[in-house]
């Protein structure tokens, strides 16, 4: 038996204790891990520090070292996101439909547990917390694996929340962490058919590709994002040179982040030199094309076809001229990854064309990208945002995190 059976057998053993708790004894085993999580502030920013100085030893920029930091306030906020996951609606038992059949069998849909749950994600350590209490509500047991740059926080988190467990009265390992973080053990865990029933990677298109292609267990598919945004002729420039810095220098680090501006020719002579002094205050790098330069100067940086198709999680922004809603739709169709996609615009009929043509999970009209998120759908928690088209799409809630099954009950019936 390999690592990762190993962990999926212990899993397997914990996960009908769970399956069977009451929303009572879930929620109070997040509010234990709330409080946990407060309590061992100090050891956890002191694990978190060691992944920090790696880090920086490696030469990562301060943008990816800031997805690595926790603090004080970040661990408040990770403790909070656990209660609000308490006064979240329990999915598990909920009734879908039911029915009498002529011979009388009656038949009822609800909502279950998936079983045993495996993440395979980069980087930012709070998603340990997050991942493991969404599981854990939803009833599911959870085995993690988190990158090798943020080891010591996933460690420290995870054990303080496995005391958090066990003191409520339940077995840890309904909860557990991959602490091997290398390559052959991703695989294991990709492979891991009988003891992982579904795997979810949360992380760069990398090892998004790498877990679809080499998994032989059922995979939801949350992917990056190459998000963009169109200003329209018709658009309000103001709100649009809002929005357009919001989605890209609000969090850059982050899936819903704006990757790419597209721009009518009717409005670009105005939006853009109102755009560019607004990013300069975060030195965000342009990259544009032939008549965003003629308009913006030597500052903006030629694009290219690959920069069209990369998220780049960082202070960048590939910006286009466009002559039509229907040319901008064309450039999101072939480049988007499918996640979250917005117009600025003051006409209707622009709002519900985009809307109808534009296929990503989240389409918006005069917003920002940015609330795609969980918590900003009234989700709670997330596992993440799917990009895919089959079980879930969006962002991964609670209900997202179930099955269904059928029961049925009868007094003799045969075919």
């Amino acid at each position: 038996m390999n690592y990762i059976e190993t962990l999926g057998t212990k899993s397997r053993a914990a996960k009908s204790r769970l399956a069977c708790a009451s929303t009572g004894e879930k929620n109070r085993i997040l509010k234990r891990i709330a409080e946990k999580l407060v309590e061992c502030t100090e050891q956890i920013l002191q694990e978190n520090e060691k992944d920090i100085a790696a880090a920086r030893e490696h030469g990562i920029t301060e943008v990816m070292v800031d997805r690595l930091r926790l603090t004080s306030e970040r661990i408040q906020g990770i403790a909070d996101a656990c209660v609000q996951l308490v006064n979240l609606e329990d999915p598990v038992g909920e009734v879908l439909q039911g029915s009498t059949r002529p011979n009388g069998m009656k038949i009822t849909k609800i909502r279950v547990p998936m079983g045993v749950v495996g993440i395979i994600y980069e980087s930012r350590p709070n998603v340990t917390v997050d991942a493991a209490t969404l599981c854990i509500k939803s009833g599911n047991a959870a085995i993690l694996r988190g990158g090798k740059e943020a080891i010591h926080s996933n460690r420290i988190l995870m054990n303080t929340m496995r005391d958090a467990v066990q003191e409520v009265g339940f077995p840890a390992d309904i909860i557990q962490l991959v602490e091997d973080t290398s390559r052959d053990i991703s695989i294991q865990m990709m492979q891991a058919n009988g003891w992982i029933d579904v795997l979810i990677p949360r992380g760069g298109a990398g090892l998004i590709q790498a877990v679809v292609q080499n998994s032989t267990i059922p995979v939801i598919e949350t992917g990056t994002g190459n998000c963009h945004i169109y200003i329209d002729e018709t658009a309000d420039l103001g709100m649009a040179v809002d929005i357009t810095d919001n989605g890209k220098t609000q969090r850059p680090s982050v899936c819903n982040a704006l990757e790419t501006c597209l721009v009518h020719q009717a409005v670009a002579d105005t939006f853009l030199p109102a755009l560019k002094d607004r990013l300069d205050g975060h030195q965000v790098e342009i990259r544009g094309c032939e008549r965003t330069k003629a308009i913006l100067g030597d500052v903006v940086v030629p694009v290219t076809e690959e920069d069209y198709a990369t998220e780049f999680l960082d202070y960048t922004l590939a910006v286009r001229v466009v002559d039509s809603l229907e040319e901008a739709v064309e450039h999101i169709t072939k480049y988007s990854t499918g996640h979250s996609e917005c117009i600025v615009t003051e006409s209707y009929s622009s709002a519900e064309r985009f809307q109808q043509t534009v296929d990503s999970a989240c389409v918006y009209v005069n917003c920002s990208t940015r609330f795609t998120d969980g918590g900003e759908f009234g989700l709670g928690a997330e596992i993440g945002i799917s990009t895919q088209k089959l079980h879930a799409r969006g962002p991964m809630g609670l209900r997202e995190m179930t099955t269904m099954k059928y029961l049925i009950t009868g007094d003799g019936q045969i075919r």
